[in-house]
């Protein structure tokens, strides 16, 4: 009898995103009797749930999804069960739970994994607690070289690096060589636990927030309730300890509209399963098609539906579609009310209060199609115009479908009522540097601070990332942007395509980084979704036989 030889894989990253993967080739392997041996390379204290679900952040750290819109389904046989079961005691549906307990939770679906799911297998996985620093091809397998000079070959290697750390923009680098030579400081949004105590020194400063979007929240709680005040249904109240004044700003300074605030609110905006088929069909269509004609497949799977929605108030299809026709063209223009009458407005909405707007109703419809439109998108063979577009639209989209809990709109609106917040300069504001800090201007204001927090996630922009072992893979070729402003190029299973458009054989890249070959990464739910089932699916199809 033939012995087997032992396919080695490399796993380089293990947040969420590798966590899916390896579940999604555990249950294929279930039925196979081929040795393999995968080797994890994350040095992070928290492999399985890494930085962005860090068990250590602090619980005001929230999802931006319900308790009744977490699907993360466990695999066949876990011991762990769903999110919900797995917190032990009864969940509101219509809470926002923190990141920390998704965090805690993926760590028991991590040890799941390595104590169960590979048990009945040929398979020996073993964790690495180091960063790789080179990865080159030898013939048909991959060397990696970790930081510590240790070196092993693979047969087939992926990367679920999240989003790495990237060289700082212009304005940031400027602003970081400003505060080390004056007293002014630069802070990170992230981790969240630094920032609460970086802004204990903060008490009577006054503070600006580049960002506007989810991250802010956590930021503002971070400079204020984590400072000692609180929040109650009178507003905000005060410890004392914090910043004297704080100031977001953004290029639009438009707030997230909030998602609805409960069940029956949002159930308004659930397609029905003939419209759902319909859309399927069209985003399927779309994918394939050339820009403009992908726009109107598009346009006219949503605009019924929104129509059907919003019939009560009058709204014709062809106001709808009128809405949609300049969001193609100009994501984002149409929402042009001064920042404070936009965020009342967004609470307006998400509470129920007022009827919903266009934007907002298409908002809610897309983001309940973002599973059809995954699976519509990513397997699909999108020219590089045509993806751009539509991955330009459904990051349009985010400002309604990727919104924050009403409760933290509330809290925004409750800290500027108290006078902390300020909402003054936050439209892309003139920003010079001064002896102590900077100076924002805007409409004839000025307003010097002396901290600045960084709270923009940064683009998936291959060019920025120099952080082994992206730069040599890029300097080779083999990882390699779809096009100008969208990321790497990949097959459906994730194999990368190289500048020449050919497959690389044996190395793989699954999440953010591969954003215009594949959309919506940014949801926790992408990470245990069908890319991961068609990367084991690949693996195990060039596993020997």
């Amino acid at each position: 009898m033939q012995v087997q030889a032992t396919t080695r894989i490399a796993v380089i990253g293990f947040g969420p995103r590798g966590l899916g993967a390896l579940e999604a080739l555990s249950r294929r392997l279930a039925s196979s009797l081929r040795p393999v041996q995968i080797d994890i390379y994350e040095p992070s204290a928290f492999p399985g749930a890494g930085p962005n679900f860090a068990p250590s952040e602090p619980a005001y750290c929230l999802l931006n999804i319900p308790y009744r819109d977490i699907a993360i389904r466990p695999p066949q046989g876990s011991a762990v069960g769903s999110f919900a079961d797995w917190q032990g005691k009864p969940v509101d549906p219509d809470a926002f739970p923190s990141r920390a307990d998704m965090g805690r939770y993926l760590e028991a679906r991590r040890d799941d994994l390595f104590q169960r799911s590979f048990t009945e297998t040929d398979t020996k996985l073993t964790l690495i607690p180091a960063r790789i620093a080179q990865l080159s091809q030898e013939g048909s397998v991959w060397r990696l070289q970790s930081e510590t000079g240790a070196e092993a070959r693979y047969d087939e290697v992926l990367l679920t690096l999240g989003q790495p750390p990237v060289e700082p923009d212009e304005q940031w680098a400027n602003w970081q060589d400003h505060a080390a030579q004056t007293g002014a400081e630069v802070a990170q949004a992230y981790p969240a636990a630094s920032l609460e105590a970086q802004a204990q020194s903060w008490q009577g400063k006054r503070v600006a927030i580049r960002g506007l979007g989810l991250s802010t929240f956590d930021v503002l709680r971070s400079l204020t309730m984590a400072q000692g005040g609180h929040f109650d249904a009178a507003g905000y109240h005060p410890s004392g300890r914090e910043p004297a004044c704080i100031l977001p700003f953004s290029l639009n300074g438009q707030p997230p509209f909030p998602k609805p605030q409960d069940a029956d609110l949002d159930a308004l905006f659930t397609p029905l399963p003939n419209e759902t088929a319909r859309f399927t069909q069209a985003a399927g269509a779309a994918v394939n098609a050339a820009p403009q004609k992908a726009s109107s497949l598009i346009t006219a799977a949503l605009a019924p539906v929104v129509a059907r929605i919003l019939t009560q108030q009058g709204v014709r299809e062809t106001q709808v579609s009128a809405w949609l026709t300049a969001e193609w063209s100009d994501p984002g223009a149409q929402d042009s009310q001064p920042p404070m009458d936009a965020l009342r407005h967004g609470i307006e909405l998400a509470a129920g209060r007022t009827a919903p707007s266009i934007g907002y109703a298409l908002g809610q419809v897309w983001r309940k199609w973002q599973d059809e439109w995954r699976a519509a998108f990513n397997p699909g063979s999108a020219t590089p115009e045509t993806a751009k577009r539509l991955i330009g639209f459904d990051e349009g989209m985010k400002r309604y479908s990727y919104g924050p809990p009403l409760s933290s709109a509330c809290e925004l609106l409750a800290l500027i009522d108290a006078g902390l917040v300020d909402l003054s300069f936050v439209t892309d504001p003139e920003i010079a540097d001064t002896v102590q800090g900077w100076s924002l201007r805007a409409e004839r204001r000025q307003c010097e601070v002396s901290v600045i927090i960084d709270a923009v996630l940064p683009p998936p922009d291959l060019s920025h990332i120099k952080v082994p072992p992206l730069p040599n893979l890029i300097a080779k070729g083999w990882v390699t942007p779809v096009s100008a402003n969208l990321a790497a190029a990949i097959e459906p299973d994730g194999t990368l395509r190289d500048r020449n458009g050919e497959s690389v054989p044996g190395l793989c890249l699954l999440g953010r980084l591969a954003l215009g070959s594949v959309t919506a990464v940014d949801s926790l739910h992408d990470c245990f979704g069908q890319s991961a089932d068609r990367w084991a699916e690949g693996a195990l199809a060039r596993m020997s036989p």
